[in-house]
C-alpha cells in the first residue's frame, strides 16, 4: 500500500511542473532525493538506517550530459568516469524525453541510476535531451541546481556524423537508405530545412529553451572538436565546472594511431571507445559542404553571441 501511495504522489507531482525559484526548489529537491533513494534501495541490502551496507545508494543525477547527438557525449562520459568521485549511468535513460518513461515518475528514474557513495556525483547522459523542447522544464522541476554538460561540434560535421550513424544502422539491418544529397537537397537546390539532422545543429534555437529555465552558469559547453584533438584541457575545465578535485591527468589519455583518436588509460587498463565511434563519413560533394557551411553561418553567429564565446567552426 505504501508503494502504491508513493507512486501516486510522484505521478501527481510530475503533472504539476511549475518552475520555482532555484534556492528554495534546490533544497526541496535534495530532501526529496534522499527520501526517494531510501525507498528505492532493495530491502535485503538495507542496514538499520536504510542505506546499503557499504553506505552507497542510488541518487538522482546532480549532473546531466544533455547532448548534442553525435557531439561526443559517449567520449565525454567515458572520460568523466575516470574520476573516482563520479558514478555514471551506463545507458542512455531517456527519462525526460520519452513519455512512457517520464509517466513512471522520479522513482523509476532513480532506479536507473548506479549505486554511488555519499561523496560521489551521479551523472547520466541522454543526447536527445538538448533538442527536446519539453525537457528543460522537466529537469528544472526535478532540481533547478542540476549542472548541465553540453558538448558540441562543428554543426556541419555533426550533420555528417548524424547521417553516417543512421546510414550504418540501416546497412547493418540490410535496409535501404537515401543518400545524403537526397535528404539534404530540395528540387530547387536549397537545403531541406525539415531534415532533422540539420535542425539538431541549430544550436542557438535549442539552447534558448534551456536558458528559459537554467542560468548560463549552470550550463558548461564542452568543445567536442577540441576534446577529440586534445582531451585533457577540456576535461580540466569540466572538473572545475563540476567542482571536482583535479584527478584526471594527461597520462589518462594516449593517442591510438590505428584508430586515429585518443583512448583511455585507467589504473593500468587501456580502453577505447566502441568501433561505432569515429566512423569515417561518406564522401560528400564539395558544393554540398559549401551549402552547409553557408547555411550555418548566421545560426553560428547567433549561438556565439548567446554563449559569449566563439568556436573554430566553418
Amino acid at each position: 500500500m505504501a508503494a502504491l501511495l508513493l507512486g501516486a504522489v510522484l505521478l501527481v507531482a510530475q503533472l504539476q511542473l511549475v518552475p520555482s525559484r532555484p534556492a528554495a526548489a534546490a533544497a526541496g529537491a535534495e530532501q526529496g532525493q534522499q527520501e526517494l533513494a531510501r525507498k528505492a534501495a532493495p530491502d535485503q541490502d538495507r542496514g538499520p538506517d536504510g542505506a546499503a551496507p557499504n553506505g552507497s545508494a542510488q541518487q538522482l543525477p546532480q549532473t546531466i550530459i544533455i547532448g548534442v547527438r553525435k557531439g561526443g557525449t559517449r567520449a565525454l562520459l567515458e572520460m568523466l568516469s575516470l574520476h573516482p568521485d563520479v558514478a555514471a549511468a551506463e545507458n542512455e535513460v531517456h527519462f525526460f524525453d520519452w513519455e512512457e518513461h517520464y509517466s513512471q515518475g522520479l522513482g523509476w528514474y532513480l532506479r536507473q541510476m548506479p549505486l554511488s557513495a555519499p561523496h560521489q556525483l551521479t551523472v547520466e547522459k541522454t543526447p536527445a535531451y538538448f533538442t527536446s523542447p519539453q525537457v528543460p522544464e522537466r529537469v528544472h522541476a526535478m532540481n533547478p541546481a542540476t549542472r548541465l554538460l553540453l558538448i558540441l561540434r562543428d554543426p556541419s560535421e555533426r550533420v555528417l556524423s548524424d547521417y553516417t550513424q543512421v546510414l550504418c544502422n540501416h546497412l547493418q539491418k540490410r535496409k535501404p537508405y537515401p543518400s545524403l544529397e537526397e535528404l539534404l537537397l530540395l528540387r530547387d537546390g536549397r537545403l531541406n530545412a525539415d531534415y532533422r539532422a540539420l535542425n539538431r545543429s541549430l544550436y542557438h534555437l535549442h539552447l534558448r529553451h534551456w536558458l528559459r529555465f537554467f542560468p548560463r552558469r549552470r550550463i558548461h559547453i564542452v568543445d567536442g572538436d577540441r576534446l577529440i584533438r586534445d582531451p585533457f584541457p577540456e576535461m580540466q575545465e569540466v572538473e572545475r565546472f563540476l567542482k571536482l578535485a583535479p584527478q584526471i591527468n594527461a597520462s589518462n589519455f594516449y593517442f591510438n594511431k590505428t584508430k586515429g583518436f585518443y583512448c583511455l588509460r585507467d589504473g593500468g587498463r587501456d580502453r577505447c571507445l566502441h568501433e561505432s565511434k569515429g566512423r569515417a563519413h561518406p564522401r560528400v560533394d564539395p558544393t554540398l559542404l559549401d551549402k552547409l557551411h553557408e547555411y550555418f553561418h548566421e545560426p553560428n553567429k547567433k549561438f556565439f553571441e548567446l554563449v559569449g564565446r566563439t568556436f573554430d567552426w566553418h
